[in-house]
C-alpha cells in the first residue's frame, strides 16, 4: 500500500508521537484484557460454588418439605402456602467497573415470618423448609448477578480485543512504515544535498 504523507521533519515528529501514543494505548488495552479475563475466571469459580450450594440447599429444602407434608398433611400445607405474605421486591442497580456497567441486586433478606397459625400448630420442619427455600432465593439473586457480570465482562473483553488488534495489526505497523518512509526520504534528500554542496565546493 502506497504511503500518502509528505516526508517532512514535522510529519516525522507527529508520526513518532502517534506511534508512542498507540503503543501506550495497546499496552493499556492488553493490561485491561488480562485483568478482565482474570476477573471472569474468578466469577466462573464463584458461580460454580453458588450453583453447588443452591443444589444442596434445594435438596435440603425438599427433604424438609417432605417432612412437613407427612407431619402437617398436604391440605394444611396448601392453606399455609396461600397465606404467605407477598415477596419483598428487589431492585437492580448498575455500578461502573473499568468502563462496564455491572448489575448489583439490592434486596432485603427476610429471616422472620408471620405465622398464619397458632403456636400449637407450629412445625419445626416447616421453619426449616421456609428458611432453606429463602436461602435458595437469595443465592439465586447472587448467581444471577455473578453470571450477568461475567457475560458483560466477556462482551467487554471482545471489544477490548478488537481495539487492541486494530492497534497491533493495523495502526502501529502503519505508523512504523510511515516513520521509516519519512526517515529514508529525508536521509536520501540530505545525502543528495550533501553531494550537491560537495560538487559546488569542488568547482570553486
Amino acid at each position: 500500500m502506497a504511503i500518502k504523507i509528505t516526508p517532512t521533519k514535522a510529519n516525522l515528529i507527529k508520526a513518532k508521537g502517534r506511534l508512542k501514543f498507540s503503543i501506550k494505548g495497546y499496552e493499556l488495552l492488553d493490561k485491561k484484557r488480562t485483568i478482565l479475563i482474570q476477573e471472569i475466571m474468578q466469577l466462573v469459580k464463584e458461580a460454580e460454588l453458588i450453583e453447588k450450594e443452591i443444589g444442596q440447599m434445594f435438596r435440603d429444602a425438599y427433604e424438609a418439605l417432605q417432612q412437613v407434608c407427612i407431619s402437617m398433611g398436604l391440605n394444611h400445607l396448601e392453606e399455609f402456602a396461600l397465606s404467605v405474605t407477598p415477596e419483598i421486591p428487589f431492585e437492580i442497580r448498575a455500578k461502573g467497573v473499568m468502563g462496564v456497567d455491572i448489575p448489583e441486586v439490592i434486596y432485603t433478606e427476610r429471616r422472620e415470618r408471620n405465622l398464619a397459625f397458632g403456636f400449637n400448630e407450629n412445625n419445626p420442619a416447616l421453619d426449616i423448609a421456609i428458611k432453606k427455600f429463602n436461602d435458595v432465593k437469595y443465592l439465586s439473586y447472587q448467581l444471577a448477578q455473578v453470571e450477568t457480570t461475567a457475560y458483560k465482562l466477556s462482551l467487554e473483553i471482545k471489544k477490548t480485543q478488537k481495539s487492541a488488534n486494530a492497534l497491533d495489526k493495523i495502526q502501529i505497523p502503519r505508523l512504523k512504515a510511515e516513520i521509516k518512509y519519512i526517515q529514508d526520504t529525508i536521509e536520501e534528500k540530505e545525502r543528495e544535498e550533501f553531494f550537491r554542496l560537495k560538487k559546488v565546493k569542488n568547482r570553486r
